[in-house]
């Protein structure tokens, strides 16, 4: 009889213990939520782009099998890229797309909340300022480069079908295509490229701008840039480098030297260079730049706590 007692006793304590995970969390679930609700463009400006990157794919088809029977000739190391250009520009494409929303999202993430005044709403709520920038961290973090990312397999997906059909109508074999062009690594590899060196990379670029967007009443992304820009002119001046300028530029746009795994003429998507992701996971650069968001989030918290709307 004890031990049923204590078996009940245990299963309501670990449903508790439950509840009480999922009501500290639901606050910031629904945050994230409210934030993709709000800004559309963290998914309408990657699928736009994938629509136009589709259009023109199928403009050129008529063009693949020729294409194809050129680069049959070339050696086994040339073949790949001769047919993975489309591939390969998608790629680029949609990790381009995915910094200019960031960064667009950034700054105006806790600037337009007090500009429209709805900051007095939000701070009416039971969501903490703590749970309010950690959910709008986390959007161009995690979120962005995960719809970039399936947005960017889907359309290669359509791509790839696509070739495959015109190139059996055509009477040329798709096997050495499809092994050549190992579409099931190249996805992978676009995973864990976009979510380390467009994602965790940038993250103290991203940490900065909301810090930014909390602190300036107008022009954010003029004086997020200004200490940036005032800091690698002075560098030049007095040492004529640029160093703070490209480690900058870098992080941002996920081109850092410690990306690289010394073969910096191929895509991050090719079979052939997939260490250089991994790789930048052990670097100092990466987890001091962690560091440094987290610094910089925990200060936007503070100042989120202060300000009022414009």
């Amino acid at each position: 009889m004890n031990g049923q007692v204590n078996t009940i006793g245990g299963s309501l304590d670990s449903a508790q213990t439950a509840g009480d995970v999922m009501a500290a969390t639901r606050p910031f679930f629904w945050s994230v939520r409210r934030e993709i609700w709000e800004n559309r463009s963290i998914y309408m400006a990657p699928l736009i782009l994938a629509g136009v990157i589709l259009f023109g794919s199928l403009m050129t088809l008529g063009r693949l099998p020729q294409r194809v029977r050129e680069a049959s000739a070339l050696p086994a190391e040339h073949y790949r890229h001769a047919i993975a250009v489309h591939y390969d520009f998608s790629g680029g494409a949609m990790m381009l797309i995915a910094v200019l929303v960031s960064v667009f999202y950034c700054i105006d993430a806790l600037h337009g909340e007090r500009r429209d005044r709805s900051i007095l709403f939000w701070k009416s709520m039971p969501v903490s300022d703590l749970t309010t920038v950690l959910s709008k961290a986390t959007i161009p973090i995690v979120v962005v480069p995960l719809v970039v990312t399936i947005t960017g397999i889907a359309l290669q997906i359509l791509m790839l079908f696509l070739s495959s059909m015109v190139l059996l109508l055509s009477g040329l074999d798709v096997r050495r295509y499809w092994s050549e062009l190992a579409p099931l690594q190249m996805w992978w590899l676009l995973l864990v490229h976009i979510m380390t060196a467009h994602a965790l990379l940038p993250a103290p670029v991203y940490a900065w701008m909301m810090l930014v967007s909390g602190w300036a009443r107008r022009a954010v992304l003029l004086w997020a840039a200004l200490p940036a820009i005032a800091i690698a002119i002075l560098e030049a001046i007095l040492f004529r480098s640029w160093h703070f300028a490209i480690l900058v530029g870098s992080h941002l746009i996920g081109g850092s030297n410690a990306a690289s795994s010394g073969e910096p003429d191929r895509f991050p998507t090719d079979p052939m260079a997939h260490g250089s992701a991994f790789h930048l996971l052990g670097t100092a650069d990466l987890w001091i730049g962690l560091l440094l968001a987290a610094g910089f989030l925990w200060a936007a918290v503070r100042l989120r706590r202060e300000r009022g709307p414009i």
